[in-house]
């Protein structure tokens, strides 16, 4: 009886045994088999996340961000523990007792799947799963998955530290709102660093990771709170914070950015602007996308926050002006349905969800607002951020009387009368507060709209090329389209100073005559015959007054002695183009060209010759602080010492390419002063630092341009529409882009000063008769003399004229205005009529550039 006990029970272990074994060598067997082809955890210890890229403005201001997981890298030692705590109660509360995986935890939650049969399905990883699921596993809910993510999570356990392992967890997470990790969260959340919150505030973060979507603070608030609540509740039972916080803090409200609370991170960035995002586009092109997106990059811009505001509203100032001087309303084309109008909060609301651009900044901020009632003159008006009055806000009749609608067909109405004459219940429009100019009272509230005609302006350092203000549209929140450095426009006759550079380097000075007289030129498409903006001809003339007045005759001539194949050279040295094709046409400007590159050769000439490389930045450094572009390649040997001598600066030795001759520099400057002070651009500049500059028109004034500079800045203007059309009669650059430049250099003036341009050392100057070249005595004086400068060693010749070759036909006259007065006769109805001259190879042209 003895024995067979012994043997019952002696089957019994031994089943037992071989059980436990099998079950023990089937567990190894699929440990060993899944833990084969796993991804190498090693990788996570040089973790390097996708972090935002920032980009600062000259004075150090944060002024954008870019990121496609919004995250701030935090250290493990830069995190309180206060949201360490918060998160291990929350996520895993054995976290430094265990070896990567809970087996209490996976029984539990096996337990609670049985008893609920599977209805009630819930989590066990631990943190260093969850790193690992993150990190190098999918998401999906499997038990091959389960298997992995513990082998990894007991690997990573063994080669991290539990500090360690926690840092990439807490900058890893997605935790709602496009934050990635705790830091960007904090910040989304509160606007509050980490080592600022409260432990209900840790907690609340502590509550997302579960599913952020499912606890989101303003629509899942209930939802929320009890579970920072519970993550309270779990803190004291482990011992982070005593009963009386607990208490406390479970006391406290569930606040938030999300629900008004706090002031967002977002307010202290200015809108995105044409700027910012310029410098995505280079340097993503540059560095690549992904690195920009993902590398935390720390951008130096070279943007001046102050003068940036003046340059934009400087061109909106003329787009605007030229628009109402249309007199066309267009308005914003959006509408909000009847039915939405009925209660402040639902017109606020679908106010709200309208996109039209609301980063204008125009003598006072542009709102969008919304039609509420059209009376017998007035237009009711409901205002995004502005609150109701008793009366209400109007828009009086007298604010729409200078606009006509444009109607279905195309057609335009009569001119305004009333405000219903351009406005319907229910229409989206912009308004901004009318003031009074003497001390900012509020007169009234007055309609705007974007104008239909765009533009673009760009400044810069002359001796460094940074762009430190660029507007590349009225509005980027209305078209991102960066007409500054996209658009790619005829410049016109601001393009002559190549053409006269090329001529002066090769042998002309300012004194050089040039027959202006009119041209046959034979082209595939028939005969062209250019002719000057006045329609006159004014014969042998010198190169200064052909630029000052922007002789487009003298010009061609002027290119054709030179050869376009020289032209060309030069304007590809500058950057103007990249190919420049030997048309005659392009002496005028044809060929397309960007705002941008005009600028910088523009620079070129300012600075006595040297090679600009223009940008938008200063400097880029890494995640790590490691300048990986640094723009200034100037040396300084002077900074490195501790102190000056007073009143003396550094002396800092340039090392840039010559591209022109200083002479050359100089002499073209020289007569570029002409333009502005008595030439195409005297009535809109009148600066107190001497300024030189060039404007350009283009056939039917499709495009004008005006491009200056001082000694130390340059800047310049484009306007026209963006499928070109003409803007009408008069609407050329000194008229339309010369003010812009005047407006903005007036204020760079005050803030960066200017003085004498540079004389070349090889300068020897000479008196000259600006209307005819001739030599004059050196104690001539008068408003036809100007000292020219000549190269010293060469010897100028006068007297000489110089056509290009061209032959003219017998009737073209020389020196005579082509539209001369016709004569008067009398019609078949007995009426006067005027008849014009007899029709020449000079009268009949299609026109040139000017």
């Amino acid at each position: 009886m003895f024995r067979f006990i012994l043997s019952f029970f002696g089957g019994i272990f031994t089943t037992l045994t071989m059980s436990i074994g099998m079950v023990a060598l089937t567990i190894g067997a699929i440990f060993w088999m899944y833990g084969r082809d796993l991804p190498s955890h090693e990788s996570l210890a040089q973790y390097t996340p996708p972090t935002i890229s920032r980009i600062y403005s000259g004075q150090g201001r944060l002024i954008d961000e870019f990121a496609k997981e919004r995250r701030l890298f935090a250290p493990a030692d830069t995190i309180p523990d206060l949201v360490k705590q918060a998160f291990i109660s929350a996520e895993d509360k054995n976290f430094y007792t265990h070896e990567g995986y809970d087996l209490r935890g996976i029984a539990a939650a096996a337990i609670d799947a049985v008893r609920s049969r599977g209805r009630e399905v819930r989590g066990a990883s631990t943190i260093t799963q969850q790193v690992m699921k993150n990190f190098l596993l999918s998401g999906d809910r499997r038990a091959e998955r389960k298997i992995k993510e513990i082998i990894l999570a007991a690997r990573l356990e063994e080669t991290l530290p539990k500090e360690k392992i926690l840092e990439l967890y807490l900058n890893e997470i997605f935790l709602g709102q496009n934050s990635y990790g705790v830091a960007a969260a904090s910040q989304t959340y509160f606007n509050k660093t980490l080592a600022e919150l409260a432990p209900h505030e840790a907690a609340f973060l502590a509550s997302l990771p579960k599913a952020p979507s499912d606890y989101h603070p303003v629509r899942r608030k209930d939802r929320l709170l009890a579970r920072r609540n519970y993550v309270l509740k779990e803190m004291e039972d482990n011992g982070y914070i005593s009963e009386a916080v607990y208490e406390s803090e479970k006391a406290q409200p569930l606040r938030s950015v999300q629900n008004g609370d706090f002031e967002s991170f977002k307010a202290e960035l200015p809108p995105r602007d044409y700027f910012t995002d310029e410098i995505r586009r280079q340097l993503s092109n540059d560095f690549g996308e992904g690195e920009f997106f993902t590398g935390g990059l720390t951008v130096r811009a070279t943007i001046d926050n102050e003068m940036q505001p003046i340059a934009a509203n400087a061109l909106r100032e003329q787009l605007e002006q030229y628009d109402r001087g249309r007199g066309v309303w267009h308005g914003t084309g959006k509408k909000i349905a009847a039915e939405q109008l009925n209660s402040e909060e639902s017109w606020r609301a679908a106010l709200a969800d309208i996109r039209v651009p609301r980063d204008i900044d125009l003598e006072n901020q542009w709102y969008p607002a919304v039609v509420l009632e059209v009376g017998a003159s007035d237009a009711r008006i409901g205002i995004e951020g502005v609150e109701e009055d008793a009366d209400g806000h109007w828009i009086p009749a007298k604010d729409v009387q200078w606009a006509r609608k444009r109607l279905e067909n195309g057609k335009l109405a009569g001119k305004a009368r009333v405000a219903g004459d351009l406005v319907e219940v229910g229409d989206v429009v912009l308004v901004r507060r009318m003031t009074a100019d003497a001390d900012g009272t509020f007169i009234r509230w007055t309609l705007r709209q974007v104008p239909e005609v765009q533009g673009a302006f760009v400044a810069m350092d002359v001796n460094t090329g940074r762009v430190i203000a660029m507007q590349g549209g009225f509005s980027y929140q209305d078209s991102v389209f960066n007409r500054a450095t996209q658009a790619q426009r005829q410049p016109g006759s601001s393009f002559k100073p190549f053409v006269y550079a090329s001529a002066l380097d090769s042998g002309y000075s300012p004194a050089t005559i040039v027959v202006d007289a009119p041209i046959e030129i034979n082209t595939p498409q028939g005969v062209w015959r250019p002719k000057n903006a006045s329609n006159r001809y004014y014969g042998p003339t010198p190169l200064r007054t052909g630029i000052e007045q922007s002789r487009n005759l003298m010009t061609i001539r002027l290119a054709q002695e030179v050869g376009m194949d020289v032209v060309g050279s030069y304007a590809e040295r500058f950057g103007v183009y990249d190919d420049l094709a030997p048309v005659l046409a392009n002496a005028l400007g044809s060929q397309e060209t960007t705002l941008y590159q005009m600028v910088s050769a523009y620079a070129m000439f300012a600075n006595g010759g040297e090679r600009v490389q223009p940008t938008l930045v200063d400097r880029v450094q890494d995640r790590y602080g490691r300048t990986v572009y640094k723009h200034d390649q100037r040396i300084c040997n002077d900074c490195q010492i501790a102190s000056l001598p007073a009143g003396s600066a550094p002396r800092i030795i340039s090392n840039r390419e010559r591209v022109m001759d200083p002479v050359t520099a100089y002499q073209l400057t020289s007569m570029m002063r002409g333009v502005v002070e008595r030439g195409t651009a005297r009535s809109a500049v009148n600066l107190p630092v001497p300024t030189a500059g060039k404007t350009g028109t283009t056939n039917d004034e499709k495009d004008a341009w005006f491009v200056g500079f001082t000694s130390n800045i340059v800047a310049g203007c484009y306007i026209g529409y963006d499928q070109p059309r003409p803007m009408g009669r008069g609407a050329g650059g000194g008229r339309l882009c010369a003010p812009a430049f005047q407006r903005f250099m007036t204020e760079a003036v005050k803030k960066y000063g200017g003085g004498d341009f540079k004389v070349p050392e090889q300068c020897v100057f000479i008196n000259i008769d600006r209307f005819s070249g001739a030599r004059l005595s050196d104690s001539a004086s008068g408003p036809n003399v100007v000292s020219e400068c000549f190269r010293d060693g060469e010897e100028p010749i006068f007297g000489i004229t110089f056509d290009g070759g061209f032959a003219m036909g017998a009737d073209l006259p020389l020196v005579e205005e082509v539209g001369q007065s016709g004569r008067q006769v009398t019609t078949s109805t007995g009426r006067k009529a005027t008849v014009g001259p007899k029709a020449s190879f000079g009268t009949l042209s299609s026109g040139g550039l000017y």
